[in-house]
């Protein structure tokens, strides 16, 4: 992770939405000593997007200038590795070039030709080999499945301004827990929408309430009385809040079976006939008899029955 490397991604004013989390996610993965080469595999997972998909915004952003693929072939196997993704503030960068091939130049249909793709390997008159093609990634243009257009919902649309509105006004009230200033600057890496987004995570991945993250914020101030740098550093406190919390309420199932438990193990109390029948056994018997043993109660129920 680099700061000067993610600082750069949110300064770019160019892009927005998900490429602009593609990005981001490059530039977190980047390495000052080595460069930045994650799998796509990885990087689809960080941004929560198809590997098709990425893969689309990755050729947005090689077409904005910011970004230049470099393909890696291990010198021993001869096996593709990852590709090497070098960003537009590094040393030496150039943007990459996109060719345009009129249709006189292009390769005759009837002459496949491997030098330009468009052939077999073998030189043969068949299919042209994937491996030579300009792209093994799904072309969603050509994707027959497609789900029918919806237009937007007004009240969803309003639904979703009331959520967001209701999440804005609970930021600024954990940044006020925190102790930040209302008009003083936010740290770097309390600005835009990837401190938002980790503060989501709180509420989707740990369960926390609204409520629980500010107590929380301030709780975390007698520890560190300065606000902190970023969400990240109120981690550790955010998933120990989620433990305390998930423990008291399994404390509190297991508390409340071990009472039913108790109550349904407990024995009815014996009825008239039963103690009477008992004591008269022990009156009946040999057995010595304390002054105090039997009470008027316990008298009266003897009498009663004979």
């Amino acid at each position: 992770m680099s700061y000067k490397a993610t600082v750069w991604a949110l300064d770019q004013r160019s892009i927005k939405g998900t490429t602009k989390i593609v990005l981001w996610h490059l530039c977190d993965r980047y390495n000052p000593e080595h460069g930045c080469f994650p799998s796509q595999e990885l990087l689809a997972y960080d941004c929560q997007v198809s590997r098709s998909g990425l893969n689309n915004h990755l050729l947005h952003l090689e077409k904005c200038g910011l970004v230049r693929r470099e393909r890696r072939i291990d010198p021993i196997t001869k096996r593709q590795m990852s590709t090497r993704y070098i960003l537009g503030f590094e040393d030496g960068f150039t943007p990459a070039l996109f060719a345009q091939i009129s249709a006189d130049d292009a390769p005759s249909a009837e002459k496949p030709c491997p030098d330009f793709a468009h052939g077999a390997v073998s030189r043969n008159p068949a299919d042209p080999c994937p491996e030579n093609s300009p792209s093994r990634v799904q072309n969603l243009d050509t994707n027959l499945v497609r789900e029918p257009l919806r237009e937007p919902v007004k009240e969803e649309e309003e639904g979703a301004a009331a959520h967001d509105a209701d999440f804005d006004g609970f930021f600024v009230e954990l940044l006020s827990a925190l102790g930040f200033s209302a008009n003083a600057p936010l740290p770097t890496w309390w600005q835009g929408w990837p401190a938002r987004l980790h503060v989501r995570r709180w509420l989707d991945d740990l369960g926390l309430s609204k409520d629980r993250i500010i107590k929380t914020a301030k709780e975390s101030r007698n520890d560190h009385p300065n606000p902190p740098d970023g969400p990240k550093a109120l981690d550790r406190f955010m998933e120990r809040a989620a433990q305390r919390d998930a423990q008291a309420a399994a404390n509190t199932t297991t508390a409340g079976k071990a009472k039913r438990r108790r109550k349904s193990e407990t024995k009815p109390p014996p009825s008239d006939d039963e103690v009477a029948a008992y004591y008269a056994a022990i009156v009946n018997s040999d057995e010595y008899l304390p002054r105090d043993l039997f009470s008027s109660r316990t008298c009266g129920l003897m009498l009663d029955r004979g």
